[in-house]
């Protein structure tokens, strides 16, 4: 038990560290070219093949949830008649 104990506590010493073992360069200047060249393509979709798929993912769903909410609305006004 006290082994284990030991055991978790060094594995969260080293994986909670404040010390960055690798250095990051730094990529803002890249990212600004990207985004501030002028190539007819909206700044939303500059980022890549992801921005994208998201985009295209958010206009479907956004699509399909107000038909389908059309739909619902109609159902809605026209009641069942009771016999």
């Amino acid at each position: 038990m006290l082994r284990n104990l030991l055991a978790l506590h060094q594995i969260a010493k080293r994986t909670i560290s404040t010390a960055s073992h690798r250095q990051f360069g730094n990529e803002v200047p890249e990212k600004q070219k990207l985004f501030q060249e002028d190539n007819g393509i909206p700044v939303h979709l500059k980022g890549g093949i992801a921005d994208a798929l998201l985009y295209r993912a958010t206009m479907i769903l956004t699509v399909g949830g107000t038909a389908y909410a059309m739909y619902e609305l109609a159902v809605a006004s026209f009641p069942k008649k009771q016999d």
